[in-house]
């Protein structure tokens, strides 16, 4: 799937919502300090109250041992990671303070309903519905230990709900993958779509074909791992991969299968479906993964195939002799997805595919037994998909699709008036039971545009949207910007991404040279919102500046710019508001994203612009400002953290490998002297040895050059003295020990550096 075709700027979006405005109805019986999301359908209030505490236990009816039991684990460690309490999982009768689990009552398959008293009780209909109303306890103690008495029955208006994430062209770590599993848990959402394949990657281990495995990729004992996760917090892993177009990573090892015009030019993006070898090779590729993928669904793709079919009249020979006289060219790309469909539902899978395809241009059909996701208006209508016998689901463009650099949601708009009803183009459909639901879409057309955290960050917003949306509950709040704040109440997921950024700037006091209006206020350029924006006055010079509260050290700056960009401008500090340090002058700006080294300590900083490049001001979506990178440092291979064992800060603790939690013994701060520090404590080959097999360990910080690390990009690897950073042996499990060792390129020196 791709952007590149349509040309949408932000009017279009407010003439959208002027056309068709659904009216918003907040769900007041339901109090403030009850304020979930998604919301509540309902609540009947009691007396009293319930409160979390030392003595609180998970107490499963015993009649339901079996379909319970799993769900009160996860349930208990979701709580220890919010709470830092251990909390019991036991069966018998609920106590003051306790939490009970059951099974039970008439509610759809992933309702549930929860008695708050002295205890709370929660019904599920269905061990999901029972899930569903943990996610509810854990929002509402995120907020605080006591809960209002009362009783809420809750579920789901739409059957999917969830994100699809870009692999494909963007090779995510294994850890974001799990943290967002708890992530969209958190919210009830139930889909994980991997794009597994795509423009510059293929990311799937093959023992098949492992001449079209990039060189990023995820490991077929990974990716079980990543399932067995999203099965425990009742999520289906959808996977996809591409074909007959977008097939650059897999072609590019088999040119011979690539289409080729009547000139003889061969299009990297499209598989000819003229030849026999086409079949052999995506027949081997969905078989060889269909077993590996568990769930119910097989997504093929099948977007955005050939646009001009005169172009390769070879399809049209082919269709002919395949399909009978009377075929079209663009029955070749039908039979092809038949023919696909046959394999999958051999495999016990149902098929899904894009639907721009999908027209009136054929002899013959798509089975009507292929779940197709509408993305855009082209081809035929949602309501002519339904016609046909298809079900589907929406997942428009508008408001769906995160895409850096290229088109971001309109999350007040996705929020006040779209509805999971209506589709691309305001259509809609008379049945919308067989519209299965929506999901957020992250595409990475630039790879490169955004970091993966900064990706995290910024679909916080929409994707908490999206799962109201798709819940279907009356809003909790009319306005977007009343909702925000439950956002920012509820948090994120316990294991889940990271709260933070690291931008010191977001939420800092901030002024400006001037403002174009009041709707662009310089506040807009630091709080977080990338649907939000400062704009200047049509003059030069302008400036905005942060305030950061103190003198920090400081490694780099980013500028997000709108439409209206400078061309030229200086960054400059200044520790006392007063005197200014230029440390960047830009003369050619070319708009996007600026991101320019820092490598001071300030309390100030200012963007101060000097040439417009429009006739326009200045205008900024966000103006960030960080510190010294501070995160996780995942091993590429084993997709676990370099640990500090039981957070023991004795000079001479070795290092190891170590599942990921978040914890302060595995967050790294990548200071700009080019130390690793964590606890306080400096990492180092032990006692200054650069000999091969040194054990890495933590030391007091000091001068030693030894304990400088460089961070090499190209190979993601990290250097001192000439050598790297090594899980000893290659090992990927617990407990693996980190040791120096010369440079090789192996997988087992490769780490992914913390972002922000």
């Amino acid at each position: 799937m791709r952007l590149r075709r349509i040309s949408v700027t932000g009017a279009v979006g407010a003439l959208a919502a002027a056309l068709l405005t659904v009216p918003v109805t907040p769900a007041a019986a339901v109090p403030g300090d009850l304020q979930v999301i998604p919301a509540l359908k309902q609540w009947t209030a009691g007396t009293g109250s319930y409160t979390f505490g030392a003595a609180t236990r998970i107490v499963v009816d015993p009649a339901y041992t079996a379909q319970l039991n799993d769900d009160a684990a996860t349930f208990a460690a979701d709580l220890r990671d919010l709470t830092g309490r251990t909390v019991p999982v036991t069966t018998g009768a609920a106590a003051t303070g306790d939490i009970r689990l059951t099974l039970g009552g008439s509610q759809p398959a992933e309702g549930y309903t929860m008695t708050v008293g002295s205890s709370i009780a929660i019904q599920g209909s269905t061990d999901a519905g029972a899930f569903y109303g943990t996610r509810t306890v854990l929002q509402l103690l995120k907020q605080s230990s006591t809960v209002p008495a009362g009783t809420t029955t809750d579920s789901p208006t739409k059957s999917e709900r969830g994100m699809m994430v870009d692999v494909g062209r963007k090779y995510f770590t294994v850890d974001w993958l799990r943290r967002h599993v708890k992530e969209l848990a958190y919210l009830k959402m139930n889909r994980l779509h991997l794009h597994l394949s795509d423009t510059f990657g293929f990311r799937l281990e093959s023992t098949i074909h492992p001449e079209v495995v990039s060189e990023q990729y995820y490991t077929k004992q990974q990716i079980r791992d990543l399932i067995a996760l999203a099965a425990q917090y009742h999520i289906e892993v959808i996977p996809e991969i591409d074909m007959p177009g977008h097939m650059n990573a897999i072609l590019a090892d088999h040119p011979d299968l690539q289409l080729a015009d009547t000139n003889g030019n061969r299009n990297p993006y499209y598989l000819d479906l003229s030849k026999p070898g086409a079949y052999t090779l995506t027949r081997d590729l969905i078989t060889e993964f269909l077993p590996l993928f568990p769930g119910r669904y097989w997504h093929i793709g099948a977007d955005e195939y050939v646009g001009n079919y005169a172009a390769y009249p070879q399809l049209l020979t082919y269709a002919r002799a395949t399909y009978g006289p009377n075929a079209t060219a663009k029955d070749a790309y039908y039979g092809f997805i038949n023919w696909a469909n046959d394999i999958v539902r051999a495999g016990g899978k149902t098929t899904r595919m894009w639907n721009d395809g999908i027209g009136t241009d054929g002899t013959i059909r798509p089975a009507s037994n292929i779940h197709v996701e509408v993305w855009y208006n082209y081809g035929i209508t949602p309501q002519a998909l339904l016609d046909r016998g298809h079900t589907i689901s929406n997942q428009a463009w508008d408001p769906t699709y995160y895409v850096p650099a290229i088109s971001k949601p309109n999350v007040t708009w996705a929020y006040e008036t779209w509805t999971p009803e209506r589709f691309q183009g305001n259509n809609t459909v008379n049945d919308p039971s067989r519209n299965l639901g929506t999901v957020l879409h992250i595409w990475c057309d630039y790879p490169d545009a955004e970091t993966e955290d900064q990706i995290a960050a910024g679909i916080r917003t929409i994707l908490r949207v999206i799962a109201q949306q798709t819940w279907g509950s009356p809003k909790p709040v009319a306005a977007y910007t009343a909702f925000t704040p439950i956002i920012d109440r509820i948090g994120r997921a316990p294991g889940g991404p990271a709260v933070a950024t690291g931008n010191l700037a977001t939420n800092r006091p901030v002024t400006a040279s001037s403002t174009e209006t009041a709707s662009f206020p310089a506040s807009a350029a630091v709080d977080g919102d990338i649907s939000t924006r400062w704009s200047s006055a049509y003059t030069d010079p302008s400036w905005i500046q942060v305030d950061l509260g103190s003198s920090q050290e400081l490694s780099r700056v980013a500028l997000r710019w709108e439409a209206a960009y400078a061309r030229a401008y200086q960054i400059q500090t200044s520790t006392n508001g007063t005197t200014w340090t230029t440390a960047v002058t830009v003369t050619a700006g070319d708009g996007g994203t600026d991101e320019h080294v820092l490598n001071t300590t300030a309390r100030y900083v200012r963007m101060q612009g000097t040439q417009r490049a429009t006739t326009f001001g200045y205008s900024l979506w966000e103006f960030e400002v960080y510190g010294p990178k501070k995160g996780a440092i995942t091993g590429t291979a084993s997709g676990r953290c370099i640990d500090i064992p039981g957070s023991n800060t004795t000079d001479g603790t070795a290092v190891n490998l170590w599942d990921c939690n978040s914890g302060g013994n595995q967050t790294w701060t990548h200071r700009n002297d080019g130390t690793l520090t964590a606890l306080g404590k400096c990492l180092e080959p032990a006692n200054g040895s650069l000999t091969d097999g040194t054990a890495i360990v933590i030391r007091t910080c000091s001068t030693a050059t030894y304990q400088r690390w460089t961070y090499d990009a190209a190979t993601s690897s990290y250097r001192t003295g000439g050598k790297c950073l090594d899980a000893n042996g290659g090992g990927t499990a617990n407990g693996t020990r980190l040791i120096l060792w010369p440079c090789t390129n192996g997988a087992n020196q490769r780490w992914s550096t913390p972002t922000a």
